[in-house]
């Protein structure tokens, strides 16, 4: 059995690892997106004949673990494609989304590279491809075993807490007479995430395919979470009359944000000021949410029984028209606007930057992962000066990281989420999904919890296993 990677290696973005099995069945974990500057290359060829794949098994709906799905299909993918119940909801409402978003950004990049006098771009995938790849969902339940193929291949899903719908990916092969048990993380979530249930155990595998996202990394103190918000929301909106721009993930880290603003409302400490969810994937994911509310832990459903709703309270508005996301540039009055992207790589996100990173009463706060070559990432880095559609701008705003609302497990609660594994068993472990710097910390990590041959694969390497 051999195991490629042809994304997520020695990078965070564009999960995609293929499983080539005994018999020749080719299984994809995963068509993500590669996010970021200078990408396009990445996202245009996948190293491999889409054709040839039998099946693929999605782990979760982020665009960098699904955004490529459309592409692979547009390229000759024609069989299933499962994944859990909320992940097929979330995915109807992403995919397409993602077809809008880059082809509007492709027109742009196309048109300045036809005055250069450089080659365009092909578009990666349009609306007609999206709706093809719906049709290819398989949904399936958390803990259910069902069979790829005859007695070859059996998968099963179990909760990784990192956003609705997420899953590990439990692979039982028969490779040369013998059952290998291979295990994909997919992102692992946060151990007390504040509305989905915390990662499960999983069972004892061979081969481990794990995100190391904050491999060397650790979240501030979870207490602090939401005095940090307020605290940014008063000095920004109150004590300078600015505005607060939060680039956030439509789905999860989103809803998160809206929860703690809900509860600093209740408990009467949030400013009466106007906060807009300007996104129309992040109002159609809020809806997806509450309609899902089977999969969140029990502290939010406690709340939900005597508050009627964590996503709402007065002065919260979602935002979805057009004209009415423009008419928020001219509100000259102090204000919070949440939007996606959570890296400010695409979306409305990169206007509200651009409208209001020169002025230094304004705050743009980052609360989750930022791929380095995103313009998120280069928020995040402190550079003086950052480009956005194509032109440069100062950065005056401040500029506020809270980590503590990631998604993404740090490397103690990756540590956590291995410790149902005895290392002894484990054959080979691959750190996928991280920044290099970060993977090599991480390995000497788990090395100490006594985990061998740990493996960081390179953009296309393969390993027989």
């Amino acid at each position: 059995m051999k195991i490629q990677f042809f994304g997520a290696a020695r990078r965070v973005t564009g999960s995609k690892h293929l499983i080539t099995t005994e018999k020749g069945t080719k299984i994809l974990l995963d068509c993500g997106m590669f996010q970021g500057i200078n990408t396009q290359d990445l996202n245009q060829n996948f190293g491999f004949d889409p054709k040839e794949v039998d099946f693929l098994v999605l782990s979760h709906a982020h665009i960098d673990h699904s955004g490529l799905l459309p592409r692979l299909v547009r390229k000759g993918f024609k069989g299933p494609i499962y994944c859990t119940i909320p992940t097929a909801d979330l995915c109807n409402i992403m995919l397409l989304d993602s077809a809008f978003i880059q082809q509007k950004d492709l027109e742009r990049i196309n048109e300045r590279r036809k005055r250069k006098g450089e080659e365009e771009i092909e578009l990666l995938y349009d609306e007609n491809d999206v709706r093809q790849t719906l049709q290819l969902l398989v949904p399936v339940e958390y803990h259910q075993d069902f069979w790829l193929n005859q007695d070859e291949v059996k998968v099963r899903f179990t909760d990784t807490g990192h956003i609705l719908g997420s899953a590990a990916v439990h692979l039982t092969i028969k490779d040369k007479g013998v059952e290998k048990q291979v295990t994909f993380s997919g992102d692992v979530g946060r151990l007390n995430d504040k509305i989905l249930r915390s990662p499960e155990a999983f069972p004892q595998a061979d081969v481990i395919i794990c995100e190391s996202t904050y491999g060397n990394r650790l979240h501030e103190p979870e207490p602090d979470m939401k005095a940090h918000l307020l605290r940014v929301v008063r000095d920004t909106c109150v004590t300078r009359g600015g505005k607060l721009i939060i680039p956030a993930f439509a789905i999860d880290r989103t809803q998160e944000l809206i929860y703690a603003l809900d509860q600093l409302a209740n408990e009467g400490l949030l400013p009466r000021l106007k906060v807009f969810i300007d996104s129309p994937l992040a109002v159609k994911s809020t809806a997806i949410m509450r309609k899902n509310d089977e999969y969140f832990n029990p502290d939010i459903l406690e709340y939900i029984e005597k508050d009627g709703d964590a996503f709402d309270f007065p002065n919260l508005f979602y935002v979805s028209d057009v004209e009415q996301s423009k008419a928020i540039n001219n509100l000259k009055e102090p204000c919070v606007i949440i939007s996606a992207s959570g890296m400010a790589e695409a979306g409305r996100i990169k206007h509200h930057i651009k409208n209001n990173i020169l002025d230094p009463d304004n705050t743009i706060m980052l609360v989750g992962y930022c791929s380095p070559d995103s313009l998120g990432g280069a928020l995040k880095r402190g550079d003086a000066e950052v480009k956005i559609f194509g032109e440069t701008f100062s950065v005056r705003a401040r500029v506020e990281v809270m980590d503590s609302f990631s998604a993404h497990a740090d490397y103690t609660e990756l540590i956590q989420f291995l410790k149902c594994q005895d290392p002894r068993q484990v054959k080979t472990l691959f750190l996928v999904h991280g920044e290099y710097e970060n993977q090599i910390a991480f390995k000497q990590k788990l090395e100490a919890e006594g985990f061998r041959n740990i493996e960081i694969p390179e953009q296309g390497q393969g390993f027989m296993v």
